[in-house]
């Protein structure tokens, strides 16, 4: 009979060491950024799933700016399913990968009325079957739409200050939110995101962060970082 090998001590002691990291994170972090709303400004869990959408490989800035109007003109998904796709691309024109990005928004808005009677659904896999939602995408609108922790919303700041603090050594964004759902309590999910890209934005850039400005310079290990350019 196989004998199960045991589990490294030294493994447990690190997991233990990055648990204890990530919960000074979460403390720093709540403490610093108390109110940490979404970036993506909108008023109904379908605008926020739109502009989601509209947020890849685009600033959340330049994607507010397009769906002021946007949201004027496109009120439903009834809407956008019955508009002609080169007046969506003409609406969304400023934003990067305009043509797919409207042929997205054009598809999922067509299947939230032909499979979900014009309402966006509230589970994971029916999120994700819809044209241009991922998990990422998923996440967002279930956990700020709907309060749902189903999983951390994993974005190029999260990804990019969950490394450089210590929480994961992938790069890879499911992996990257894998290592943070093991180390964070569920309750604190969906606020961890909002946080981490608050603080990306106002204090840990990618080239020039201000460490010392920064209230976890004490214990950030600054994986990754050129310290001469700090």
């Amino acid at each position: 009979m196989a004998v199960p090998r045991p589990t490294s001590r030294k493994n447990k002691i690190a997991e233990t060491a990055t648990k204890s990291l990530a919960a000074k994170v979460v403390r720093r972090l709540k403490a610093d950024y108390p109110e940490a709303p979404c970036a993506l400004v909108h008023q109904t869990p379908f605008q926020l799933l739109i502009a989601t959408i509209l947020s890849a490989q685009c600033t959340d800035h330049r994607v507010n700016l397009v769906t002021k109007d946007l949201f004027r003109k496109y009120k439903t998904p009834g809407d956008f399913a019955g508009a002609s796709l080169k007046e969506i691309e003409k609406s969304v024109q400023s934003i990067g990968l305009f043509r797919n990005k409207a042929k997205s928004i054009k598809a999922c808005s067509t299947d939230l009325v032909e499979q979900f009677e014009g309402e966006v659904p509230q589970e994971m896999d029916a999120l994700v079957s819809l044209v241009g939602v991922g998990r990422k995408t998923a996440n967002v609108v279930l956990g700020t739409a709907f309060g749902l922790a189903t999983g951390v919303v994993v974005d190029t700041h999260v990804g990019r200050l969950s490394r450089r603090l210590g929480l994961t050594g992938e790069r890879d964004a499911v992996r990257v939110e894998r290592d943070l759902m093991r180390l964070l309590p569920k309750k604190e999910w969906i606020v961890f995101s909002h946080r981490m890209i608050h603080h990306g934005r106002a204090i840990c850039s990618a080239r020039r962060p201000r460490c010392d400005d920064c209230s976890m310079r004490r214990f950030c290990p600054r994986i990754g970082l050129d310290v001469s350019m700090v």
